[in-house]
């Protein structure tokens, strides 16, 4: 197998999630991580987006970042179908050959990424929480190797932390959880250059026909989005103890949200878990009750602005990432801090 010539490949592209003609946060976090990996190598940030009528998109995505977007627009590409997206993506990688592609860890990305990584030849790491512009240092005594993506993600269910690089092949492509990213400011107004490029779709028996598609209504907000989050774990006790955070919540006029133990317990939906298997978030205030803060919860809220923690264990790992802590048993001291706030408010 000959080796691929590193030098062709230039550019950070962006897998630009779209839902509906609705771009997905994620790619707006991915493209400010990409302006930054883009500095560092001094190269630009290519937002690649796919469907059908989307081009009414580009202006935001050069807003958040992006030097230039190509588009693949084709009417099978109307919903997203692993097939017809692999191919886009793939085409898109094979005809401009980036050195960087960064895909959202989203439902869409997770069934993508790896897809299109094996059709052009590269490796992928997947659930990056860090991504970073420097040096790789092959086994043995060979030299560093410069100006390489070096992407770094939990292992080994969060007791360890691996950083991986792909010095060989190109693109070196990562996907990344939602949350974990910060956007920039849009710059309004800004402009963008349009590349428009179609491989051509020929449906086959790969093509999956979508014969319907049901849209479930859910009250459950999103908890990635939230500024106040108020968090509960194992301690609560039981789903009916939840009521207790929900007074607080509603208080501050923020959500409830909870650990992985509350999910496995039934408890709370999974669309409120904090951790590596649920959403990490980056809210203003997050209060830890209840919750001892093993390393698979801290690592989806510890970017969080202000972080409270209650636990009656005065040992409870929690208290290490706090910046406020309360021990003590939080059936008491939830409602009161409740009722403290309440009149708080009430009286300003």
């Amino acid at each position: 197998m000959t080796r691929m010539n590193l030098e062709e490949y230039k550019g950070v592209y962006v897998f630009a999630q779209q839902v509906d003609n609705q771009i997905s946060s994620i790619a707006f976090e991915l493209l400010g991580k990409a302006k930054d990996l883009a500095s560092d190598l001094n190269t630009d940030v290519t937002a690649v987006l796919v469907g059908s009528g989307v081009k009414g998109l580009v202006d935001q995505l050069a807003e958040y970042g992006a030097d230039k977007v190509i588009v693949v627009d084709d009417p099978e590409l109307k919903e997203y179908r692993t097939e017809p997206y692999a191919h886009a993506l793939s085409s898109v990688i094979n005809e401009y050959k980036p050195e960087i592609v960064l895909v959202g860890a989203t439902a869409i990305g997770r069934d993508l990424g790896p897809r299109v990584s094996a059709r052009v030849a590269t490796g992928l790491t997947a659930d990056c929480t860090v991504l970073e512009i420097g040096d790789y240092n092959p086994p043995g005594n060979q030299p560093a190797i410069p100006n390489q993506l070096l992407m770094t993600r939990p292992a080994f269910g969060g007791n360890t932390i691996a950083t991986i690089a792909c010095p060989y092949n190109r693109p070196q492509m990562a996907t990344v959880r939602a949350g974990v990213m910060q956007k920039i400011a849009p710059v309004k107004g800004a402009k963008a250059e349009v590349i428009e490029f179609n491989p051509g779709f020929t449906p086959d028996n790969k093509y999956v026909e979508i014969l319907n598609i049901v849209k479930e209504v859910k009250d459950v907000v999103d908890i990635s989005e939230a500024k106040i989050l108020v968090s509960g774990g194992r301690g609560v006790g039981s789903a009916e103890n939840f009521k207790l955070l929900k007074d607080l919540a509603d208080v501050l006029g923020g959500t409830i949200s909870c650990s992985r133990a509350v999910v496995d317990e039934g408890w709370q939906p999974n669309e409120l878990q904090v951790g590596q298997t649920g959403k990490t978030v980056r809210p203003q205030i997050y209060f830890a009750i209840g919750i001892s803060g093993a390393i698979q919860h801290t690592a989806g809220m510890e970017d969080s602005d202000l972080i409270v923690a209650i636990n009656k264990d005065e040992n409870a790992p929690i208290f290490d990432v706090a910046d406020y802590g309360l021990v003590g048993d939080l059936n008491k001291i939830v409602p009161l801090l409740t009722e403290q706030l309440k009149a708080a408010i009430a009286n300003k």
